[in-house]
């Protein structure tokens, strides 16, 4: 697993999510831990190393 730190894209607040390593294209959905806001994530990794991570707003 993997600690990524990123800006919420709601609140702005840093936060984290945990992040596995062993899969290589990932979406997901988590709330944020500060106000609670689902947040879409997308993530990239190749040889355990992160290329890209997003982290977008879903529309409600």
């Amino acid at each position: 697993m993997f600690e990524h730190f990123f800006q919420c894209p709601y609140c702005w607040e840093e936060i984290s999510f945990l992040l596995d390593t062993s899969v290589s294209n990932q979406t997901y959905v988590e709330d944020c831990e500060v106000c609670c806001n689902p947040i879409e994530a997308v993530s990239k990794f190749e040889n355990q190393e992160l290329l890209h991570f997003e982290a977008r707003e879903l529309g409600q």
